[in-house]
């Protein structure tokens, strides 16, 4: 265990991971991804479960209870990451994989809508996304530690386009409470993954680029441009919760079974992931990365028209979803990628824990409020409501700046004092294609945004060997 980020030096970086950080990042991603699975696996057949339900009647308390567990995790999430500095990361993550099994399982044995409400209340609780990002820190240097956070997004985009092709299935063979049963036991997995496979970190410290501190609240959050993107993420995932609503049902009245959605699901999914590759790598190449935003958010809003005026047509809905997931992936693979290139360089952890939260915020507005205005006011209410939160969004987006290319590094550094941080701080601003730099001396880590065309690496490394 010789090879930890606390050892290392700015001397000539590594090309490859090691494989304690390789096995980390893996072994994590996949903690990371069990439970997202177990989150969204329900999405495409849960109203059908419901409205068999006491109290299932109730297309608000449909919605409460789909998206109730987003409302636990916006509010314990950040809480749960600064704990995981007091009581160690895995002791956290433990708690918090125990409470979702055991949110699991109480909806797996609900015998009404309100307990599997409570159930998932519970599952929200395990809120372990900080801590999970904490742990992946420490246990990667930080010129892999992007790799690391990027395997932990792959997982995650994975893991909801399985859900939505294997919910179906499997609610054909074990249904919904064998649903909630199984996400319980992969808590349980998941559990078993951290104590066997995850390698324990010799030293925990904070990190500025992957957690929150209060000192940095006030720069994210009067911040034009985050804030337009915490926007952006909360009508994203409020539009999606307010789909799930619907569309199954919709699917159904066309024709196709429930059992059969996935035959809907995958060619979408797949189609969306095609078309929208070229549109990022366009964007990041030609440094196009706001009309590109722009477009993907007016898709979005064209989408949910589609899905309003094509929601009787089976065809019709098969090609809203295509051009509704190809904006949605395209969107949930940028935003991350603005708010790194948006955030101040000491911020970073600070804006994107504000923006999970604000994302989870949404899944539980955008069910509920979306159930309630489906009851009282029928299906275009809710259409209306998704769509007036895109429209805000377009205007929001619209006026953005353009981000600039810029790209985020980060160092290693020796033991120095907060003067010698700062003065260590200006000389690395001053190097070619460094647009901000910040040394922090308790975390012993240089942070850079540059523009890759025009930084000098080497110049950067040489700098911080001669101030060891």
């Amino acid at each position: 265990m010789s090879a930890t980020p606390a050892s290392r030096t700015a001397t000539k970086l590594p090309e490859k991971m090691s494989r304690v950080e390789l096995r980390a990042s893996i072994s994590l991603a996949g903690v990371y991804a069990l439970r997202m699975f177990g989150l969204f696996i329900i999405l495409p057949v849960f109203t059908f479960f419901a409205k068999d339900l006491p109290g299932g009647d109730s297309y608000t308390l449909i919605g409460i209870a789909l998206g109730a567990y987003g409302l636990t995790q916006a509010i314990l999430q950040i809480p749960f990451g600064w704990l995981s500095d007091r009581i160690g990361r895995k002791p956290v993550v433990y708690l918090g994989l125990i409470l979702f099994a055991v949110g699991s399982f109480v909806a797996a044995s609900a015998t009404d809508i309100y307990w599997v409400i409570f159930g998932r209340v519970i599952q929200g609780a395990g809120a372990i996304s900080a801590a999970v990002m904490a742990l992946a820190a420490d246990l990667t240097r930080e010129e892999h530690r992007t790799k690391a956070m990027a395997m932990i997004g792959v997982s995650i985009g994975a893991v909801f386009a399985l859900s939505l092709i294997s919910a179906p299935i499997l609610n054909q063979w074990v249904g919904v409470p064998g649903i909630f049963a199984i996400t319980g036991c992969l808590a349980i997995l998941a559990m078993l993954v951290v104590y066997k496979v995850v390698p324990d970190p010799v030293i925990s410290r904070f990190h500025s680029d992957t957690e929150v501190t209060t000192s940095r609240f006030g720069n994210v959050l009067r911040d034009p441009q985050l804030l337009r993107l915490n926007y952006g993420i909360f009508a994203l995932h409020a539009v999606l919760m307010a789909l799930w609503l619907v569309v199954p049902v919709s699917l159904r009245e066309t024709g196709l079974a429930a059992a059969h959605h996935w035959q809907v699901y995958l060619p979408v999914m797949v189609g969306a992931v095609i078309l929208m590759v070229p549109a990022i790598i366009y964007a990041e190449k030609k440094a196009r990365m706001k009309p590109v935003f722009i477009a993907a958010v007016a898709l979005l809003l064209l989408a949910q028209v589609l899905l309003a005026i094509f929601n009787t047509s089976f065809w019709g809905l098969v090609f809203a979803l295509l051009v509704f997931f190809t904006a949605f992936n395209l969107l949930e693979a940028t935003l991350p990628s603005l708010i790194s290139k948006i955030a101040p360089v000491g911020a970073k952890g600070t804006a994107i824990g504000v923006y999970s939260s604000t994302q989870f915020l949404g899944a539980f507005v955008g069910s509920a409020l979306g159930g309630y205005l489906f009851q009282h006011f029928g299906f275009y209410a809710m259409a209306i409501m998704c769509s007036g939160l895109l429209i805000i969004w377009l205007i929001l987006a619209t006026t953005m700046q353009a981000p600039a290319a810029v790209r985020s590094k980060m160092y290693q550094v020796g033991e120095m004092n907060s003067e010698q941080a700062n003065a260590l701080s200006r000389e690395l601003a001053a190097l070619p294609g460094v647009y901000e730099a910040l040394v922090l001396a308790n975390e012993q880590v240089a942070y850079l945004k540059v523009d890759l065309k025009g930084f000098d690496e080497e110049k950067v490394v040489q700098l911080l060997e001669g101030n060891r």
